[in-house]
């Protein structure tokens, strides 16, 4: 499932510092606009703990975790919409992306300058979402002049897109993202098809100092930046993307010292993985046998059969049912055989709807 968030931010935020930290791929890093001019893509594997737990519980011959992929996008510059520094190149990165991760400074460091001259995260915050409001302005005026034509003869499709097209440009000259208008189900597949940047979920990721990351709600900025973020219903994760980039090159006992030293349970990055997959809608179930221990990604919502097709297309073709047990009661069971026991392990058929954690053996006949 080839799902992706795009990290963004005006330059010198610490975009490619932290998604240097996420894939250690050695992202350029430097301190002027425009270091990194092509989008970097990576794959970064998604901390389950339940996924170890299963592979204690059933010692296969390998474990295979599931992954999510980043795509660091570079930084975007007042007028982006109009073509500024790269503009047009930058925003159609970010079309391509599923997600958007919103990197702000929040720190200060008189040896990496800032774009506009000063430290305001919620200003940074605001100069992203007009370029991608009026970039999307854009689009939503250019349909709007094609549709209208098909809609004075009657059109009912044309009609129905007209009515969507219009409150879109209303709040777009409002200034208000795609994601803050309120449509109906149907309205909302209408929408989608125009793929409008400030439609993509969001989530802020606040960048602090080293000194500041175990406390990082005492810093003015990150509180600046929460309660932004409350007013779009958007998650804010704390990172100092410095720390992590350090923490990525550790291996995973030094790294559980490393944040114990520094008085944090879980690194910023794990954090931020684990909320950039939540965005999305997006699940893990498993498959657990001596050859292989297995975390799949799926979106919430579907059935059996589809999730049996992320394995294998004739998975889904034939079909018969799904052998399944939560991880809780195989946890607490102890085995499968147990499980069985204990009555936990059900057989369903093509209506059920996988849930995450469930652990699953599809049947099937081609």
């Amino acid at each position: 499932m080839s799902l992706t968030a795009g990290i963004v931010g005006l330059p010198n935020v610490g975009k490619s510092t932290l998604f240097n930290a996420i894939t250690q791929a050695g992202a350029e890093a430097a301190n002027y606009p425009f270091a990194t001019i092509d989008p970097n893509v990576g794959i970064v594997e998604v901390p389950d703990d339940r996924l170890n737990k299963l592979t204690a519980l059933v010692n296969p011959k390998k474990t295979v975790p599931t992954t999510f992929e980043f795509t660091d996008i570079a930084g975007i510059v007042k007028g982006a919409s109009k073509g500024e520094g790269l503009g047009n190149q930058f925003l159609s990165h970010i079309r391509q992306v599923d997600a958007i991760c919103q990197v702000v400074r929040c720190f200060s460091d008189e040896n990496i300058t800032h774009v506009s001259g000063k430290i305001d995260p919620i200003d940074d915050i605001e100069v992203i979402s007009l370029e991608l409001i009026l970039a999307d302005l854009e689009t939503v005026n250019k349909r709007h002049q094609r549709v209208e034509k098909l809609a004075r003869q009657k059109d009912k499709d044309a009609l129905a897109e007209l009515n969507v097209l219009e409150q879109l440009k209303t709040g777009l000259e409002d200034e208000k993202p795609v994601r803050a208008l309120d449509f109906s189900e149907e309205q909302w597949k209408i929408v989608k098809g125009l793929h409008l940047l400030t439609s993509k979920p969001t989530l802020y990721v606040a960048n602090v100092s080293e000194e500041e990351v175990a406390d990082a709600d005492a810093n003015e900025h990150v509180q600046k930046v929460r309660e932004f973020a409350a007013k779009e219903d958007a998650e804010v994760i704390v990172i100092c993307a410095k720390i992590e980039e350090e923490i990525s090159e550790l291996d995973p006992e030094e790294k559980e010292m490393f944040l114990e030293d520094l008085g944090i349970a879980e690194s910023g990055l794990d954090q931020l993985i684990k909320a950039s997959y939540s965005l999305l809608g997006l699940a893990t179930y498993f498959t657990a046998g001596e050859p292989e221990v297995r975390a799949w990604t799926f979106r919430k919502g579907i059935k059996a059969p589809q999730a049996a097709g992320i394995i294998h297309t004739d998975f889904e073709r034939g079909f018969i049912r799904a052998e399944t047990v939560s991880y809780e009661d195989l946890i607490e069971a102890g085995s499968m055989t147990r499980a069985r026991e204990n009555g936990n392990v059900r057989l369903e058929g093509k209506e059920y709807i996988v849930k995450d954690g469930d652990v699953i053996h599809f049947r099937f006949n081609v």
